[in-house]
């Protein structure tokens, strides 16, 4: 699959609503496991740091060997590099780490990203030459 640049857009990314609900679905399951690893650890400070490398594996993981992470997959949602091929563990931890900036003010920062791209690309999707989109 080719995927041509934001100049010759035949193919185009996910647009934000579905996007979010994707969000809030990863966001569930992080916070389940958020409880759990609270109950066990305890400290703030040590369940922060918890917190902090299990959502970037979680998302990494999913999105560099399954394509998606089980929210993206419930939404028929999935991310590729923009030439088509597979999203690699490059790429992956590339839109994750951006996930930081993209998630001030409540994700508001990659919504508008999302809005004004040609492609529906945030931040982390631009950086990381990816591409979140329907495969249903």
């Amino acid at each position: 699959m080719n995927i041509p640049d934001e100049t010759n857009v035949s193919i185009i990314g996910a647009g934000v609503g579905i996007r979010a609900l994707s969000t809030i679905i990863d966001g569930i399951i992080l916070g389940i496991v958020g409880v759990v690893a609270a109950a066990v650890i305890g400290s703030s400070g040590s369940y922060y740091l918890f917190s902090l490398i299990f959502g970037f594996c979680y998302y990494t993981y999913f999105e560099s060997s399954k394509g998606a992470t089980p929210g993206k997959t419930l939404c028929g949602l999935k991310v590729v590099k923009t030439d088509g091929t597979p999203c690699d563990f490059e790429a992956a931890a590339l839109r994750t780490i951006c996930r930081i900036i993209d998630g001030l003010f409540v994700y508001l920062v990659a919504a508008i990203l999302v809005w004004i791209s040609v492609q529906n690309q945030r931040l982390g999707d631009k950086i990381a030459k990816t591409l979140v989109i329907r495969v249903n």
